[in-house]
């Protein structure tokens, strides 16, 4: 019997009251992807991430995560399939009364009983998978934009998940810091083995990194399956193709 996709979403629909966000999406997520969710500017990616996330119950649908329905199991079930998930946030999310170190130890603290000695070894090991060796005392404050992107990446990456959401990774950076966080990313997925979900519509960064994805159509409020970005660039729907080529195709 074939193992379960690592993530599948099954009929959803996403709404506010009556207004529907997306309808009817289903896709499939496979393990070691690099999943692009993309689409215009309120076209509802980040609401599907919330549904993603568990931090908004779909109007209809749910989403496995291995064959498990996150939104029909019981509470200590959904915690202990949110503890499999590592979420970098916009913004990066980090807490800037904290330094960079206490940052990334939070959800150790809050979900181990690890020592400290211990946590603190794994904090600094994270923050050096992301090119941070040395800045555990700095302050958010204190970094640049791209630093705090890989911050909060290591926080992310802090209890070991074996499927990464990360959202808008590339938003708000140079063109050529947003490229080092994207072969960041690539570096991550080839070493950990981790399945990564990438919310954007930053071209570069899906053409660059995705394997496979979906597009988000605002005028018909549901998706667009369009596998690699680089074949649909090429060959797939049209709508997908002029969002894609910034209107050239």
């Amino acid at each position: 019997m074939a193992a379960a996709p690592h993530i599948e979403i099954r009929d959803l629909t996403m709404a506010y009251g009556e207004f529907v966000i997306q309808h009817d999406l289903n896709f499939v997520v496979n393990k070691g992807d690099i999943f692009v969710v993309m689409g215009g500017n309120g076209c509802g990616k980040t609401t599907l991430m919330r549904a993603l996330i568990g931090l908004q119950r779909p109007a209809r649908g749910t989403v496995f995560y291995s064959g498990e329905d996150f939104w029909n199991v019981p509470p200590e079930q959904q915690a202990r399939l949110k503890r499999r998930l590592g979420i970098m946030f916009q913004g990066g999310a980090l807490w800037s009364s904290l330094t960079l170190a206490e940052n990334v130890a939070l959800p150790l603290k809050e979900y181990t009983d690890l020592p400290a000695r211990r946590i603190a070894g794994i904090v600094s090991f994270k923050l050096a998978l992301v090119g941070l060796a040395g800045f555990e005392e700095f302050y958010p404050a204190e970094l640049s934009g791209g630093m705090k992107k890989r911050a909060g990446l290591a926080r992310a990456m802090a209890l070991d998940p074996d499927i990464l959401v990360i959202d808008e990774p590339s938003s708000g950076l140079d063109p050529l810091t947003a490229r080092r966080l994207d072969d960041l990313i690539l570096e991550l997925r080839d070493s950990l083995g981790t399945t990564i979900v990438v919310i954007t519509h930053e071209l570069a960064s899906i053409l660059g990194i995705g394997t496979n994805s979906v597009f988000l159509d605002s005028e018909n409020h549901t998706m667009i399956n369009t596998g690699n970005p680089r074949e649909a660039v090429v060959s797939g729907d049209a709508r997908v193709r002029h969002f894609l080529t910034r209107g050239a195709a």
